[in-house]
């Protein structure tokens, strides 16, 4: 096995005919499935603006997901190298889309807003450092053309 590199693996099934597939751009839906192997699945959609599902997860969302939950990955390495103890970690991330008069678009920017929980007599400059650290360290952050912001809270118990 080479450590250096890794494969993920995903299945896709649209379920959006309505029996009539895409004869126009009303006529279908937006909904699919995401599969993965020993995973439950995950009910995908389009965001409810272009006619998706509210009830299901939309890519943009995916994506946002995937920018917090990495960088709290990386937040929680680079706080245990560096002798941080965390309690807790919660994120509010917002992400930003502009849509181009082509129809195409892009995200322009994240902002992650962590509220990180460390014990009692750990340095709160420290902790909110490591938050550069660990956004060098973030493989999803690393990946994208777009900033990704950070904006922390760090609360010491006792």
């Amino acid at each position: 096995m080479n450590l250096s590199e890794h494969s993920y693996a995903v299945s896709l099934e649209w379920t959006g005919n309505r029996g009539t597939g895409t004869s126009g751009y009303r006529s279908y839906g937006r909904d699919h499935i995401v599969r993965a192997d020993g995973l439950p699945d995950l009910a995908g959609t389009a965001d409810p603006t272009f006619h998706g599902d509210r009830d299901r997860w939309n890519p943009e969302q995916l994506l946002l997901t995937a920018l917090s939950q990495c960088h709290m990955l990386s937040y929680l390495h680079v706080a245990v190298k560096n002798g941080i103890t965390v309690l807790a970690y919660n994120d509010d991330a917002e992400g930003t889309l502009r849509l181009n008069r082509d129809g195409s678009g892009e995200f322009t920017g994240v902002v992650l807003r962590p509220q990180v929980t460390v014990a009692a007599g750990n340095s709160t400059t420290t902790a909110e450092e490591l938050h550069a650290e660990a956004n060098r360290m973030c493989f999803i952050a690393r990946s994208v053309n777009f900033p990704v912001l950070h904006k922390p809270e760090i609360i010491t118990t006792g």
